[in-house]
């Protein structure tokens, strides 16, 4: 279940309850959407959402009142392990034992199309216009491609494309032949496009080949990705099962049910990504979430290594990870394909 499916689905709870007038509301208190967010916490369920503080004022109820009610018609829908109410009224969502092995199957079928709209090539219409320099240039290219991905088009007449442009230290303007000698192609795009389109871009002095450059962390963690297929291959774990091993693959006390994971979450909210990107003009929403995904990657190979140590034999338990490792990979390729930056499966 992916971040908006689960939205639809406390919002179909809330409706409902409207329905069977268990909440005092009128049709008009009942929002469009309902926002779902990763707790900041481990031990609070994968998903929480503030709709039952949302609706409280309306019904006139208080916000536990209102989660109380909310909760008993979430708890039963399908994909749904169990809802808990925290804090005023929040409610903590644990997503069914098949909710993350569903995002990695997902991700690894679609491969290269996943985050794009079914047609969407065919049926949209972009025609962006960059200011002048290199900057507006840069964005408009990553935007164009965003938008044929989830076929958001643009007005006949077009969209001109204005972000901050480049000066140095000076005040000059920046060139983009002066950017790539200094930084080279992908460093140039990725400080481009990190920043929001009302941001100042900072220019380093020359590229860091290291984890604290968001650019090297995102490619970095693709070539891990890689590097652990590889691996895979020679260690013979190069069958990824994330669900449904036969009885023959378990072994005695053996646990190969991956748990909901930041990366995951990360996984799931990659469509949803791109829309908003497309939608509101801005890149570097998908810039950043790439950090994100490449961070929640990294932890997760550190904590749940894909692969057999020593004498260990390969179990269903790392077909799974490697399973949830290449959709890592899947991801971070398929967004840095569209930013038009390199994804190097070596580093």
């Amino acid at each position: 279940m992916t971040p908006a499916e689960l939205s639809r689905t406390v919002l179909r709870s809330v409706r409902g309850a409207l329905e069977a007038r268990e909440l005092p509301l009128g049709e008009s208190d009942v929002p469009a959407t309902v926002d779902v967010r990763v707790p900041p916490r481990p031990g609070c369920g994968d998903y929480a959402t503030n709709v039952a503080l949302r609706l409280a004022g309306p019904a006139g109820l208080s916000a536990r009142e209102v989660a109380g009610v909310v909760r008993k018609r979430l708890a039963a829908a399908p994909g749904i392990a169990r809802v808990e109410i925290a804090g005023p009224g929040f409610l903590n969502i644990t997503l069914g034992g098949d909710a993350p092995a569903a995002v990695v199957r997902e991700v690894l079928e679609a491969g290269s199309a996943y985050g794009r709209r079914a047609g969407a090539a065919d049926g949209s219409t972009v025609d962006l216009r960059p200011a002048p320099g290199p900057r507006a240039a840069v964005v408009a290219e990553a935007l164009r491609a965003i938008m044929e991905a989830v076929g958001e088009g643009t007005a006949s007449e077009g969209e001109v494309v204005r972000p901050v442009p480049v000066k140095d230290a000076a005040g000059r303007y920046a060139t983009a032949e002066g950017l790539v000698a200094r930084l080279g192609v992908d460093e140039m795009r990725w400080v481009l496009l990190y920043p929001a389109a009302h941001d100042h871009v900072r220019v380093p002095e020359r590229p860091v080949q290291r984890e604290g450059n968001p650019r090297f962390l995102v490619q970095y963690a693709y070539a891990r990705t890689c590097a652990v297929s590889r691996n895979a291959r020679d260690l013979g774990v190069d069958d990824p099962t994330p669900v449904h091993d036969t009885p023959a693959d378990h072994h005695a006390g053996e646990s190969y049910d991956i748990p909901h994971t930041p990366l995951h979450a990360a996984l799931a909210a990659y469509p949803a990504v791109l829309e908003a990107a497309a939608r509101l003009r801005a890149p570097d929403r998908l810039a950043r979430h790439l950090e994100v995904t490449a961070e929640a990657c990294l932890s997760f190979l550190a904590t749940c290594p894909p692969l057999p140590v020593g004498e260990q034999k390969p179990m269903a338990v790392h077909r799974a990870r490697l399973a949830v490792a290449q959709a890592a990979g899947t991801v971070l390729a398929n967004g840095l394909t569209l930013l038009g930056i390199s994804a190097p499966e070596h580093l």
